[in-house]
C-alpha cells in the first residue's frame, strides 16, 4: 500500500486517546494518527474528511457509539474495537473476524493486533465484512446487556489518570457526588482517589462474589478483610489488612457476617 498507513482514534476520554496514540507510536512507528474523535459522531465526520486506513473505536461513547460509527464506516477501513469489558469479546472476535482491545491496552495484545493489520494492509486486503457482528453488538447495547465485572477503574489523581485494577481495591465509600476509592498503590502502599461515579452505579459493575455492600455508603473487597468485630445495636466494624480505618456495617447488612 503506497504511503504511510493512517489511523483514527475515537474515545470520549482524552487521556486514554493520548495513551493509545503513544502506545501505537511505539508499536507501529510508521502509522500516522491523523484524527482523534471524542465520540462516534466526530469519528464519522473525521473519517469522511481524512479516510484513514484503520479506525480504533471505543465501544461505549456518548451519543453515537463506536458500534454505530462502525456501521457508517463499514468496509472502508479496518476496524478495531476498544472496550473496557471482556463481554464484547464474542465468538466472532475470538475467531479473528474483528480485532478488539481491552482497556487498559496491554502492549503484547496491541502488538498482535498491529501485526494483523500490517499483514492486511501489505496484502491490500479489503476490510472485513462485519455487518452481522455489528448488528449483534448493537443489539447487545440496545438491550442494555449487563457488562462483565469491572477489571479496573479510571481515577484522576492530580494531573495523572490512574488505572486502578479492581482486584487491588480495598473498599469504596460514597462521598457526596463522588466515590472514594481506597486501593493498594505502588509496592502495596495504601492509596486513595475520587472518581466521578456514584457508588450505586459502581456496585452494579463489581463482582458480587468479591465485593459486598456493608453500609449504604460503603462497599468492601471481601479479600481485604482482616476480621470483623460486633458492635452495639446490631452493628459491626470491619478491620482491614494493613489499614487503620474501621468500616461500619449497618444492621441491614449484618446478615453477611452472621458466622462471626
Amino acid at each position: 500500500m503506497p504511503g504511510r498507513p493512517t489511523a483514527l482514534i475515537a474515545d470520549d476520554e482524552p487521556l486514554l486517546r493520548d495513551a493509545l496514540t503513544r502506545q501505537l507510536a511505539r508499536a507501529w512507528p510508521e502509522l500516522d494518527v491523523v484524527a482523534q474523535a471524542r465520540n462516534g459522531r466526530e469519528a464519522i465526520k473525521y473519517f469522511e474528511a481524512r479516510r484513514p486506513d484503520v479506525c480504533f473505536l471505543d465501544v461505549h461513547m456518548p451519543g453515537v457509539s463506536g458500534v454505530e460509527a462502525a456501521h457508517q464506516i463499514g468496509r472502508r477501513a479496518h476496524l478495531v474495537f476498544v472496550t473496557a469489558y471482556d463481554q464484547y469479546a464474542v465468538q466472532a472476535f475470538a475467531e479473528g473476524v474483528l480485532d478488539y482491545l481491552v482497556k487498559p491496552v496491554e502492549a503484547a495484545r496491541l502488538a498482535e493486533t498491529v501485526a494483523r493489520l500490517q499483514d492486511r494492509l501489505r496484502a491490500a486486503q479489503p476490510a472485513l465484512n462485519t455487518e452481522a457482528l455489528l448488528r449483534d453488538l448493537a443489539a447487545q447495547l440496545a438491550r442494555g446487556t449487563a457488562p462483565a465485572p469491572l477489571r479496573w477503574l479510571r481515577a484522576q489523581v492530580g494531573q495523572t489518570l490512574r488505572l486502578i485494577p479492581v482486584d487491588e481495591i480495598d473498599y469504596l465509600r460514597s462521598d457526596t457526588k463522588y466515590t472514594l476509592v481506597a486501593w493498594r498503590g505502588d509496592a502495596g502502599h495504601p492509596g486513595e482517589a475520587l472518581v466521578r461515579i456514584a457508588l450505586k452505579d459502581l456496585v452494579a459493575q463489581l463482582d458480587a462474589e468479591q465485593f459486598a455492600q456493608v453500609h449504604r455508603s460503603v462497599v468492601v473487597n471481601l479479600r481485604a478483610i482482616s476480621h470483623v468485630t460486633r458492635g452495639d445495636n446490631e452493628t459491626a466494624g470491619i478491620h482491614l489488612k494493613g489499614r487503620p480505618e474501621v468500616l461500619p456495617v449497618s444492621r441491614s447488612y449484618l446478615h453477611l457476617f452472621r458466622q462471626m
